[in-house]
């Protein structure tokens, strides 16, 4: 029988995520014109998915965002790989992905309350 999915504590892993791959971005954009840097990404949305898919619903919310570098990332003269209009991009839909997640956690605790409120 399936798990139950806690909701809540899959919006708080989600903006975990989203608080790491904003610093992430920060640090490639902050690296831009360093010699050799190598931009990173963070990987969660297919780690949280293989967690749904596994029957382990309840493990869903344990699940950790993983920096990880990409590969074959095109290369500038000076092995830097980070493309600055890439990373803007990358830094307004994790700034899009964060406020839905927020404003997601927001409902649920505005029902939450709700609820209580009815049953007293």
């Amino acid at each position: 029988m399936p798990q139950p999915v806690d909701i809540v504590g899959l919006l708080e892993a989600g903006i975990r995520a989203e608080e790491t791959r904003q610093r992430t971005i920060a640090s490639n954009i902050a690296n831009l014109e360093t010699p050799g840097y190598r931009r990173l990404d963070v990987r969660f949305e297919e780690l949280l998915a293989k967690a749904l898919h596994s029957g382990q619903a309840a493990g869903a919310t344990q699940v950790e965002p993983e920096i990880f570098q990409p590969a074959g990332t095109p290369l500038k003269s000076n092995g830097n790989d980070v493309n600055m209009e890439m990373e803007i991009g990358e830094m307004l839909k994790n700034s899009f992905r964060q406020a839905a997640f927020v404003r997601l956690l927001r409902k649920k605790f505005a029902q939450i309350e709700t609820a209580i409120t009815i049953r007293e």
